[in-house]
């Protein structure tokens, strides 16, 4: 069956009810579907009976479903053995980073926990044996859920009839542009895979990102040199993911909001690029245009190590990292390869009511500052309002040091482990000794050894108490961000993250926003190297009660 002559309602499989064609290019087309069986959004590829790599991509797919990382796009189905070949995947619901960055860059701190995330992701497709090979803007998506999404491993490239020799550089180099990209509104890569301006460049060779955007630091500035191969002194390229990964692990990183916007995107249909994207001035690995001979048969993986983004034998499974579910969308609204889509009437209806009611808000307040200007008391006029030079909100009190009634330690252990080895003595952060530590065993990886997604030290404060920040007494550089949690009980998904912070020796970890409740969490997601372990000396609570 064409894709020319699929139409809304078409039903694959006897179970994807396609709605809506989201795109259609290069002989492919994207739609938002429903699983009738499981009734939950899905997002179907089809292809025109014409398209010549169909077996490829279903047999990339295929070997993309392997994959446990939850920051990676879930492929759920694929198969060519019937009259329509397609591949189905979850559907994702956020803003891509091509969006987010439609009005300015992400500050630093932000841009670097995109991208912590998403070189975690590739470098989890890297141990599988998979790579993306494409990556842009576009395939990087914040989600409604609060969590990063990376479209496309394994299936674009093949989409694109891309190849590489070197797939863990050129992946390098993708999240290198993502990073530029992320600090300057600025693309490096192939103008064809982004909408964004060009990076600027002198003499062909980009500009660093500390040259188009002030505030960056040197060390993400050198992560981005050193990814796209432009020279730093005294340090060697980034060549593989988990290189990027651990070089972004040791920056300054900040939550990002807690939510994006409401648009579905889907993976994306590469406007079929002959290369990789590479930076102007830097090396480009070496791309094959040639087509390997397709598989024998659709059932088994590419016999080639150097095929697209699919290896013949994946390796075990990647280390799996907690995430909050992705809840379906309602209704696309950001598209991949557009800006972010027009505001709605009813979002400028809205924006409208809003002007108005400030301006009688201003009105209003203009008509009481002119009446209490006339009044004989300068101070106060006869309603008792203030002088309007101040506020007259009364001052918020400030935050003292809060004693905790207890400590306990909390561990989140990944599904199916059984480790038992929960820190002890966390007693110890609340003794004002230097001396005495609250910490885990030591792991063998900077994943808890793959047996925990981590480790924290609770304070039951007794009451209520509203937290302003915390301050950290760590034995030694803590290299990794530890997140303040504050709620009602004492069970991880009762604390939410209200801040996050890395440092050295005594630090502080602001709370920045609204942060009340009984129980404050210091919360390892990552052991501190090099020993890799969970340790901490004192912990102080500063707020108010109630």
């Amino acid at each position: 069956m064409s894709t020319s002559v699929i139409e809304p309602g078409t039903r694959l499989a006897g179970r994807y009810r396609l709605e809506e064609r989201i795109s259609d290019s290069g002989g492919s087309a994207q739609w938002k579907a429903i699983d009738e069986i499981l009734a939950r959004a899905v997002a179907v590829r089809t292809f025109d009976p014409e398209f010549p790599r169909v077996a490829e991509v279903v047999t990339s797919a295929r070997a993309a479903a392997r994959l446990t990382d939850p920051r990676l796009t879930q492929v759920f189905d694929a198969d060519d053995s019937g009259e329509s070949a397609y591949v189905v995947s979850e559907w994702v619901s956020g803003e891509t980073l091509e969006q987010m960055l439609a009005k300015a860059p992400l500050e630093p701190g932000r841009a670097a926990t995109l991208l912590y995330e998403a070189s975690e992701a590739i470098a989890a497709a890297h141990a599988a044996g998979l790579a993306h090979l494409c990556l842009s803007p576009r395939d990087l998506v914040w989600t409604t859920g609060g969590t990063v999404k990376l479209l496309g491993v394994a299936t674009a490239a093949a989409l694109a009839d891309v190849y590489s020799d070197d797939p863990a550089r050129e992946d390098v180099r993708g999240l290198g542009g993502l990073l530029y990209a992320a600090l300057t509104a600025h693309w490096p890569g192939e103008p064809k895979l982004s909408a964004l301006p060009a990076a600027p460049a002198a003499d062909g060779v980009v500009r660093a990102p500390r040259q188009v955007q002030a505030g960056i630091s040197h060390a993400v500035d050198a992560i981005v040199c050193r990814a796209l191969g432009l020279q730093v002194p005294g340090q060697e390229p980034l060549t593989t993911p988990a290189d990027f990964a651990k070089a972004m692990r040791g920056v300054p990183r900040t939550p990002l909001p807690l939510f994006a916007g409401l648009g579905g995107v889907h993976s994306p249909a590469p406007s079929a690029p002959t290369r990789p994207a590479h930076a102007p001035g830097a090396p480009a690995a070496s791309t094959r245009a040639a087509r390997p001979a397709a598989p024998a048969s659709h059932h088994q993986a590419p016999q080639q190590p150097r095929r697209r983004g699919a290896a013949p034998a994946p390796a075990p499974h990647a280390p799996r990292t907690r995430h909050d579910s992705v809840p379906p969308p309602t209704a696309p609204v950001g598209v991949p390869g557009t800006r972010s889509a027009p505001r709605s009437p009813l979002n400028r209806a809205l924006l409208g009511v809003a002007a108005a009611a400030a301006t009688v808000i201003v009105g209003l307040s203009a008509w009481a500052i002119g009446n209490a200007g006339g009044s004989s008391d300068k101070g106060t006029d006869k309603a008792g309002v203030t002088d309007p030079g101040h506020s007259s909100a009364p001052p918020s009190p400030t935050a003292t040091k809060l004693s905790a009634q207890g400590a306990t330690a909390l561990e989140d252990p990944k599904r199916g482990s059984h480790d038992t080895s929960i820190a002890k003595n966390p007693e110890a952060v609340l003794d004002g000794k230097s001396s005495t530590q609250w910490q885990t065993q030591t792991y063998k990886s900077s994943n808890f050894g793959n047996l925990s997604n981590g480790f924290g030290v609770v304070l039951d404060m007794g009451k209520q108490v509203k937290v302003d920040h915390v301050l950290v007494d760590a034995p030694v550089s803590t290299s990794v961000p530890i997140q303040l949690r504050v709620g009602d009980g004492n069970s991880l998904g009762a604390l939410r993250v209200v801040g996050q912070e890395q440092g050295s020796g005594q630090f502080t970890i602001k709370a920045t926003r609204e942060a009340r409740g009984q129980y404050v969490l210091i919360w390892f997601t990552n052991p501190v190297p090099p020993g890799f372990k969970a340790k901490l000396n004192d912990v102080t609570v500063y707020g108010t009660a109630g």
